[in-house]
């Protein structure tokens, strides 16, 4: 076992020259490599590493929490959950992952592609971005990779020996399991929201007793629903982009729960994106911004349905919904009866986890760049009151909401809202 010791752009060469699998991808470290780190994120460390033959990125797990220091603790085990969930990720829709290079668990170390000229989609939708492949992509993505990797298409023995597997990554869930579910709904220590415009709102949702028993009911479905292998922290900082191109990255979180979880995360941030566009028009109005963003809302759920729906009818062979019990008995309806039952549970639960994740990144530990970096802390937090009032709709009203359209109406209403 060889001591973990953190990497630095002066030690990376030393450490990783001797490998021919990065030396082949860029070039001799003797040659010169030109070492910068980049990671803005909470957890790790992230350097691009440029040598004569091209570029690669080296990720590093920390053996504790980056945004809140040494004072948290965190196995570096969660690398081999990331290396592993990448790994299938990449079986289960090829090419929408980096290529990974290199793993090193002893010192959580993972070498992957370098994405280049990919930005991070957040970033992308801030600068008020409009691209026009995203939505396909992600819908793809998803119901690609939570059907291959659910006892729909699974072998029930390989499933259940990854079940056991991703079981292991304890404390990121126990992260998710506090930060996204509770936390918000009390004073926690660790909590921050915009103060003191939003004093009030907040002091509202913690007195909530409706939305604080569908939060709970909620992190029941998270904790109890070993659904298919989730990426587990999907957000539009999780993804890549260029015009042409979607990747997605960073399944740290990666373990096995229910279906709708990364459906409600990822879309959760394009409609905390649709209300934070009024705080970025510093550079022209963003009213087609935001009817582009609700439109990618549309089409993530419209694609994912008709993939998740081709895939039911042509990959559908594992322990559930047999085709023994249906087609193979001249009822083709009974096996489309029960995918329209199994898409309309993923419709409620994923309206639900959408609003908890639209709280948790406004009055949580863990904020996001969309609503950070407008300065003007009260258009901020006009911004965040609105995204905080969807959010609650979806999480309380999610058995009664009927349709996207019904939501974005009212997100319509909600952005010409006067508020103070």
């Amino acid at each position: 076992m060889q001591t973990f010791e953190a990497l630095n752009a002066e030690t990376l060469p030393v450490r990783l020259g001797s490998y021919a699998v990065l030396t082949d991808r860029i070039g001799s470290a003797a040659d010169g490599w030109t070492v910068r780190e980049v990671g803005d994120g909470n957890l790790n460390l992230v350097f691009i590493v440029e040598g004569k033959k091209g570029s690669l990125i080296v990720k590093q797990a920390l053996p504790y929490v980056r945004l809140v220091g040494e004072s948290w603790p965190l196995p570096l085990k969660r690398s081999f959950f990331e290396y592993n969930a990448l790994v299938r990720q990449a079986e289960r829709d090829p090419g929408m992952t980096p290529e990974v290079l290199f793993f090193d668990r002893e010192q959580a170390i993972i070498v992957m592609e370098f994405l280049t000229p990919h930005i991070i989609l957040r970033r992308a939708l801030i600068e008020g971005q409009r691209l026009p492949k995203v939505g396909r992509d992600l819908g793809l993505f998803l119901a690609r990779t939570l059907f291959r990797g659910s006892d729909l298409a699974m072998e029930a023995r390989k499933r259940k020996e990854d079940l056991a597997l991703f079981a292991d990554n304890v404390e990121l869930c126990d992260i998710t399991e506090n930060l996204v579910f509770s936390d918000p709904y009390f004073e926690a220590q660790l909590n921050r929201h915009t103060t003191p415009q939003l004093d009030g709102i907040v002091a509202e949702l913690r007195a909530d007793r409706d939305l604080k028993v569908e939060a709970q009911r909620l992190k029941h479905k998270f904790v109890a629903h070993a659904e298919t292998l989730l990426h587990g922290d999907l957000h539009t900082g999780s993804a890549m982009v260029t015009p042409d191109n979607t990747r997605v990255i960073d399944p740290e979180f990666a373990f096995y729960g229910p279906m709708a979880f990364d459906v409600g995360m990822l879309l959760a941030n394009f409609w905390m994106s649709y209300f934070s566009q009024s705080g970025h028009e510093k550079a022209g109005d963003r009213e087609e911004m935001r009817a582009y963003l609700l439109g990618v809302v549309v089409e993530i759920w419209d694609v994912f349905r008709a993939e998740f729906a081709h895939l039911w009818r042509t990959e559908r062979k594992g322990i559930l919904y047999q085709a023994a019990l249906f087609e193979n008995r001249g009822d083709p309806l009974g096996a489309e009866q029960a995918l329209d039952e199994v898409l309309h549970a993923i419709w409620d639960d994923m309206l639900g986890f959408a609003g908890i994740e639209i709280h948790r990144r406004i009055l949580g530990l863990a904020h996001n760049a969309d609503f950070e970096t407008i300065e003007d802390a009260d258009v901020r937090a006009r911004c965040e009151t609105k995204a905080l009032k969807l959010g609650r709709h979806l999480a309380v009203n999610r058995h009664r909401i009927h349709g996207l359209a019904e939501i974005h109406a009212l997100a319509e209403r909600l952005e010409k809202e006067i508020v103070w």
